[in-house]
């Protein structure tokens, strides 16, 4: 059994992010993931299509271009949700760098385009599905719950791309299940692989609950209501696990500002589920 931990705990020392670098360009399986979670989302919506009576009046083209409208919500909501929340004093100083994968700061660097936030990609996303659900009339509620099973499914595999690229690890631990990332304090100590227990808790696990439940849910948005409430709080416990971003520490008392938007989502979804009640009634 020792030897198994031992394995484990140096896993991600062995693991190369970089599938192939030409000079300073270089393609990563994080990259790769987030392809990897689009074609995921597509194809389990495409099933519901075929298999559930309710999504009749959808047509292969219509979530087509629906995805690809979520898809370009989410990059520039991922993209700006990080600036706001997380550097917004760094990017104001710095506003050329939001938008082009170059660092400026000292001399000219390709970086590529790093810091995504999640909650601003949800917002981006959200966004993306409303212009498109109205502009064709398929309805808000109907496309945020036809995607909300699948679009947590993808999402596991986002969650294992961080983990693949080193990045987003956990709190120092003294528990076997702890590992050495390379990039945390020279691998010195152990840490919890919290992008694992996101990519299980708020991914598949998630996944799992919403998609049992999708043909009971009757109330046009109860799905989309239930992903909400059930992210938020899988996340808001992850995040015990889960080491701070370095430039904010803790927000308020002891709580992270992962914790704070998911409070905030929290919030949110319980709106949400009171608008979409009320107009089920009238």
């Amino acid at each position: 059994m020792s030897s198994f931990w031992t394995w484990w705990q140096h896993l991600p020392e062995h693991i190369n992010p970089v599938i192939f670098q030409i000079g300073s360009f270089r393609l990563q399986y994080y990259g790769l993931m987030y392809l990897v979670a689009f074609g995921i989302t597509y194809l389990m919506a495409s099933y519901r299509l075929k298999t559930e009576d309710r999504w009749h009046f959808y047509s292969k083209e219509h979530l087509q271009g629906l995805i690809t409208a979520m898809i370009i919500g989410l990059i520039i909501g991922a993209r700006l949700g990080y600036v706001v929340f997380y550097k917004p004093g760094y990017y104001f100083t710095h506003p050329l760098e939001i938008v082009l994968p170059f660092e400026f700061e000292h001399g000219i660097r390709f970086t590529g385009i790093s810091g995504m936030s999640y909650h601003g990609g949800l917002i981006g996303t959200f966004i993306g599905l409303c212009y498109y659900s109205r502009k064709f009339n398929l309805g808000i509620r109907n496309s945020a719950d036809l995607l909300a099973p699948c679009g947590a499914l993808g999402y596991t595999f986002g969650r294992i791309g961080n983990f693949i690229n080193g990045e987003l690890w956990g709190r120092v631990t003294t528990a076997p299940i702890g590992m050495y990332f390379p990039h945390a304090d020279g691998a010195k100590m152990l840490h919890h692989p919290s992008q694992l227990y996101e990519a299980f808790g708020e991914g598949f696990l998630l996944f799992i609950l919403l998609w049992s439940l999708r043909k009971r849910l009757k109330m046009p948005g109860a799905t989309f209501v239930l992903y909400l409430m059930g992210y938020a709080i899988a996340r808001f416990v992850i995040e015990f696990f889960r080491e701070p971003d370095a430039h904010l520490g803790f927000i308020f008392l002891k709580f992270s500002m992962g914790q704070i938007l998911c409070s905030a989502m929290i919030l949110a979804a319980i709106v949400f589920f009171i608008v979409y009640r009320r107009m089920n009634k009238s």
